[in-house]
């Protein structure tokens, strides 16, 4: 039941750190859960690269039709990617978060960045944007996720990450996020100080995560990564098809057990 799956999310955060892949079709999702993965969330650019499109470019009732496909064909927690709630006032972010809830999330994310001016929301409008969230993921039990984006986009005030990562917990956010710290004092810094579960990005040359569990970060996510990756093995291969006529691309591909398993 949904109501089992939210609670067990909800667990996840209160001890220990976890790694939250981030599938972008049913397939992946179907993969991570079968390799063990407790819950997945969902990825902005790996869901628009799905699509053909880039990130930012996906409509709420594409994004939540999504979440509904994902949610049916896995039995582990999902969370939502929901870029800043698809909405201009806050009313309209709850409103998504209550779609998203009816689609069977256990959590969802709330950004700060707006790209419609290419900036980062003003500090009370993104705290009110988030309360507007809150007020929906309570009713449910669903884990809000707050995130702080200023390090994707050039602003390294972690000062001001931190003011906005404490403002979004006091407004009801359970888990924080400043995707794009790589520095573990910076890490550290936010875990010590913010005061609730806080989520990082695995970065290429950042910390590992048993690095970032000593630390006493809670989640570890990955982004569009994983979509990023298969995509680029996709390429590889093609290459080696096009421009050598072989197929050792093939040493790698998914066995026939493990896609009976998973997709079955």
């Amino acid at each position: 039941m949904i109501e089992d799956l939210r609670a067990a999310f909800r667990l996840l955060h209160s001890a220990g750190t976890f790694v939250l892949p981030n599938p972008w079709d049913v397939p992946s999702a179907r993969l991570l859960e079968h390799l063990g993965f407790p819950a997945l969330a969902t990825t902005s650019s790996g869901f628009a690269a799905s699509l053909g499109r880039a990130d930012q470019h996906v409509t709420r009732d594409e994004l939540v039709a999504h979440v509904g496909a994902l949610t049916a064909a896995v039995r582990v927690p999902v969370s939502v990617d929901a870029e800043r709630g698809y909405a201009e006032d806050p009313a309209g972010v709850a409103e998504t978060v209550q779609l998203l809830a009816d689609a069977g999330a256990s959590g969802v994310s709330i950004e700060d960045y707006d790209p419609g001016t290419g900036r980062i929301t003003p500090f009370e409008a993104a705290v009110e944007r988030v309360a507007a969230a809150a007020s929906v993921c309570n009713r449910y039990g669903m884990v809000l996720t707050g995130r702080a984006e200023n390090h994707l986009y050039g602003i390294n005030d972690l000062s001001d990450t931190i003011a906005r990562l404490t403002a979004y917990r006091d407004a009801g956010a359970t888990c924080v996020y400043a995707p794009g710290l790589a520095d573990h004092a910076d890490i550290a810094r936010v875990v010590d100080e913010v005061g609730v579960a806080v989520n990082v990005l695995a970065l290429r040359d950042g910390p590992t995560v048993p690095q970032l569990a000593d630390l006493g970060v809670r989640r570890v996510s990955t982004g569009g990564s994983l979509a990023w990756a298969a995509y680029g093995a996709l390429v590889h291969a093609a290459t080696e098809l096009r421009d050598g006529g072989t197929s050792s691309y093939l040493d790698r591909a998914l066995s026939r057990p493990l896609r009976d398993a998973a997709f079955d």
